[in-house]
């Protein structure tokens, strides 16, 4: 039986970003919940990145949690791609140990990855291993891609993704205005979507966030090596092409060679790397649901002639 000790409501936005990083109130809730599921001995630590609480149980467990506001679709969606990709990618990726619901809220105990972020390692990795790491994050990507599964059609959506992606394309200035990018900018993007098509494809599953943040890595003689792939919260069934918005953005950082890589290991041909595609992944990263053109100028630099075509060619160079 749990103790008394309970997590706090969070049925709305504003509850929660009230008690998101309030370890007074969240970490005794937690403690009991591992005695609950037999890690009474393990002192939680709490991950410092993540929009939801995650915690690190020991060496082998991580524990993460789905407030109210959020349920069910974030946490059926992650439970059910964690187990459907569980043994099918060639690097691993967290095995679910126990789901369930607490007070309003809901969590994962799963398989804790070895190794260490490849956002911290990757200073220190020679320019040869990370076009080799690039290589295997493609793979991986195409493995991802061939997925499929009853369960995951009837949970992961959007399950209608031209209606998604007309959604976001309506919305797409307004979006981005609210968002504090400058009118420079906004002026373009009408024009430069209309004049982008977006290759049809048969919906996949996807990461729809991979990045270096997302990828685990352990020391292989004098290099690094994949060892894990994980946060599937994101995961969407959509365009094959949508996916590489992110890889582009937070991964390959405008590297055009890391870039190149990664989509020939995935299955690219050589003619297909060309201004078109840069172009459409371009536009995938305008309708991507989380968004943020502003916040990727802050981040990446900006071509010499601030236009949108150019923005393309520069962040994903081929």
């Amino acid at each position: 039986m749990l103790s008394d000790v309970r997590l706090p409501q969070a049925e709305t936005q504003e509850q929660f970003m009230a008690v998101r990083r309030d370890e007074s109130r969240l970490g005794p809730a937690v403690s009991a919940l591992l005695g609950h599921l037999g890690l009474g001995g393990e002192r939680p630590e709490r991950f410092a990145d993540g929009s939801l609480p995650v915690y690190a149980v020991g060496d082998r467990h991580v524990l993460k949690l789905y407030p109210e506001v959020y349920l069910p679709e974030e946490y059926d969606t992650e439970l059910t791609v964690l187990r459907a990709v569980e043994g099918r990618l060639p690097i691993p990726t967290p095995r679910v140990l126990e789901a369930g619901g607490l007070d309003g809220w809901s969590y994962i105990l799963m398989t804790r990855l070895p190794g260490e972020s490849l956002a911290l390692a990757w200073p220190g990795i020679p320019h040869d291993n990370r076009v080799e790491l690039a290589a295997a994050v493609g793979e991986t990507l195409a493995a991802l891609h061939s997925v499929s599964s009853p369960g995951l059609d009837a949970v992961v959506g959007p399950h209608d993704w031209d209606g998604f992606l007309r959604t976001r394309r309506d919305a797409c200035v307004a979006h981005h205005r609210a968002d504090g990018l400058e009118e420079a900018w906004l002026a373009q993007i009408p024009d430069f979507l209309d004049s982008v098509e977006l290759t049809p494809s048969a919906p996949v599953l996807l990461h729809t966030e991979v990045m270096r943040e997302h990828l685990m890595v352990v020391r292989d003689g004098d290099g690094r090596r994949l060892s894990g792939l994980f946060d599937f919260e994101p995961a969407m069934r959509g365009a094959r092409e949508y996916e590489f918005a992110s890889v582009g953005l937070f991964l390959s950082c405008g590297e055009g060679e890391i870039l190149r890589r990664l989509l020939l290991a995935y299955g690219y041909r050589d003619r297909d790397l060309n201004e078109e595609l840069s172009r459409r992944l371009l536009a995938y990263a305008l309708l991507h649901r989380y968004s943020s053109l502003a916040w990727y100028l802050t981040r990446l630099p900006a071509p010499p002639r601030p236009t949108l075509d150019r923005l393309a060619t520069h962040w994903w160079a081929l």
